[in-house]
C-alpha cells in the first residue's frame, strides 16, 4: 500500500510538472512571437522616420535654391530654418538605443521626432508666406507630395505598433502568462503619447 501510494503521489507530481512545462513552454513562444512583432513594427516605424529625415535637407537646400533669386532676405524663414536644423539635430541624435526594450531613450526619441514634425510645419509655413510662387516648381512640389505621404506612412505604421503593443502588453499581464513573463523576463513596451492636437493630422502643403 505504501508503495501504491507513493506511485501515486509521483504520478501526480509528473502530470503537474508536464502540466507547467507546457503551460511554460506555450507561454514563453507567444511571448517570444509577441516580441518579435513589436521590434518588427517598431523597425518599420523608423524607416519612415528615417525617410522623413532624409527628405528634409533636400526641401531646405530647394528653398534656399529659389531664395536666392530673390532680392529680400525673410528673417522668418531664417528663423524656422534654424528652429528645423536643431530640431533635425535633435531628432537624429536621439535614434541611438531607441528601442521598445528602453522606454527612456524611446520616449526621447519620440519627442524628439515630434518637436521635428512642429518645427518643420513652423518651416513650411513661414516658407509659404516668403515665397508664395514656390509651390510651381516641380522639385518642391515633388519633395511636398513625398513628404505627406510619409506623414501619413508614419501614421500607418505607429497605429500597426500601437496595435501590436497592447496585443503584446495585454498577454504578458493576464493570468497565468503573468507568472512566466515575470519568470522569464519580459517587460511591458512602451507606447506612444498623445500630444496635444494629436487628433488633427500633420499639414506640411501649401
Amino acid at each position: 500500500m505504501k508503495h501504491k501510494g507513493l506511485y501515486i503521489t509521483l504520478a501526480i507530481v509528473a502530470i503537474v510538472v508536464i502540466a507547467l512545462f507546457v503551460s511554460g513552454k506555450s507561454a514563453y513562444n507567444k511571448m517570444v512571437t509577441l516580441d518579435q512583432d513589436v521590434e518588427q513594427a517598431w523597425a518599420k516605424v523608423e524607416v519612415q522616420y528615417q525617410r522623413r529625415l532624409d527628405l528634409i535637407p533636400n526641401l531646405v537646400e530647394t528653398v534656399k535654391g529659389y531664395a536666392a533669386h530673390e532680392s529680400n532676405t525673410f528673417e522668418n524663414v531664417t528663423k524656422a530654418r534654424a528652429g528645423l536644423s536643431d530640431a533635425y539635430n535633435a531628432a537624429q541624435e536621439s535614434q541611438q538605443g531607441a528601442t521598445p526594450a528602453n522606454p527612456a531613450q524611446f520616449e526621447k526619441y519620440t519627442a524628439a521626432q515630434s518637436q521635428l514634425n512642429r518645427a518643420l510645419g513652423l518651416y513650411i509655413n513661414a516658407v509659404h508666406e516668403a515665397y508664395p510662387d514656390l509651390k510651381a516648381a516641380s522639385q518642391f512640389s515633388d519633395l511636398q507630395t513625398q513628404l505627406e505621404g510619409t506623414e501619413n506612412r508614419i501614421a500607418t505604421e505607429r497605429g500597426r505598433y500601437t496595435d501590436i503593443v497592447k496585443e503584446y502588453n495585454v498577454a504578458i499581464k493576464r493570468f497565468p502568462s503573468n507568472i512566466w513573463a515575470s519568470i522569464f523576463g519580459f517587460d511591458s513596451k512602451p507606447q506612444f503619447k498623445a500630444e496635444e492636437g494629436a487628433e488633427k493630422a500633420p499639414k506640411v502643403q501649401f
